[in-house]
C-alpha cells in the first residue's frame, strides 16, 4: 500500500537511507531538514524528483515546526500516515559541568519534537484509517552514556513516548513502534568516535558497525502492511550491543 511519509532529519546519513528505502516501497515520502539545504536537495534529486519526493526546511527546536512540515506534506502529496521521527543531537558535557540551554536543546529536539509531530499527524491518520508512528531511539536509552546524559535520557523518553502512543491509538489502527539503533556508520557517529573505535567493536557481539540501510530496512518492515500487528514494540538494530 502507498504511502505518504514524513521523514525528520531526512538529510542526514541515516534519515537519506529511510528516506531511500521508503520511496523503493512506493512510498512518497517528505524529508524535513533543519540545516542540510544541499543534502536535501540532492535526495530529493535522488529519489526521482518531486512525483516521489519533497523537501521542507524547519527547525525542530521551534514550536510551530511540526505545523509547518505537515503543512508543507499535505500541500505537496496529501495526508501523510507514515511518520518517522528521526532528528536527532547529541552533545557532549557531564551533568555537573551541563547548562540549561545543552539540556533543553537535547530534550527538544530528540523527544519534545517527536510528541509535538505525532500530535499534528494523529488526525490525519485517523481519518484516513490507520498509520505508522516509527520512532527511532538508541540504545543509549539502555546503558545510559557518560557525558551525554541529556541525549539517553531523551531517547529513553522516546521508548516511553512511544508505549504511551501505542496504547492511545490501538483502537485507530495506527501502530507506534521505536527502532533502537547502536553504533551506524553516520556523521554523528563519525563526530564522536575518534579513540574509541577499537573499544565500540570489541563491544558489539557482530563486531562491526551497522550500515545506514541496515536501520532503513527495519523502519521500512515497521512502516509496512507486514507489521499491521506489532505495535509497541522496540525493536534492536544494533548488532547485539544491547539485547532483549
Amino acid at each position: 500500500m502507498s504511502r505518504i511519509a514524513i521523514v525528520t532529519g531526512g538529510a542526514g546519513t541515516l534519515g537519506s537511507a529511510i528516506a531511500t528505502e521508503l520511496v523503493d516501497r512506493g512510498h512518497r515520502v517528505v524529508v524535513a531538514f533543519r540545516s542540510r539545504a544541499d543534502e536535501a536537495a540532492q535526495l530529493v534529486a535522488a529519489l526521482g524528483g518531486p512525483e516521489h519526493a519533497a523537501a521542507v526546511h524547519a527547525d525542530l527546536a521551534q514550536q510551530g515546526a511540526a505545523r509547518t512540515i505537515l503543512d508543507a506534506a499535505t500541500a505537496a502529496f496529501g495526508v501523510p500516515t507514515i511518520l518517522v521521527n528521526n532528528a536527532g543531537v547529541m552533545t557532549s558535557a557531564t551533568v555537573e559541568t551541563m547548562s540549561d540551554e545543552l539540556w533543553d536543546e537535547s530534550i527538544g529536539i530528540n523527544l519534545t519534537s517527536a510528541f509535538r509531530l505525532a500530535r499534528e499527524v494523529i488526525p490525519g491518520m485517523r481519518a484516513e484509517g490507520g498509520g505508522r508512528i516509527v520512532n527511532v531511539s538508541s540504545q543509549a536509552a539502555y546503558r545510559g552514556s557518560v557525558g551525554r546524559a541529556h541525549y539517553a535520557a531523551a531517547k529513553a523518553g522516546m521508548l516511553g513516548l512511544t508505549y504511551s502512543l501505542a496504547r492511545e491509538l490501538g483502537p485507530d489502527a495506527i501502530t507506534v513502534n521505536a527502532v533502537v539503533p547502536g553504533r551506524f556508520m553516520s556523521d554523528m557517529l563519525a563526530t564522536h568516535m575518534t579513540g574509541k573505535e577499537e573499544a565500540w567493536l570489541e563491544g558489539t557481539p557482530l563486531g562491526r558497525f551497522g550500515l545506514p540501510a541496515e536501520l532503513a530496512s527495519a523502519v521500512g518492515y515497521l512502516s509496512s502492511d507486514d507489521a499491521s500487528y506489532i505495535t509497541g514494540a522496540a525493536l534492536q538494530v544494533g548488532g547485539g550491543l544491547v539485547m532483549g
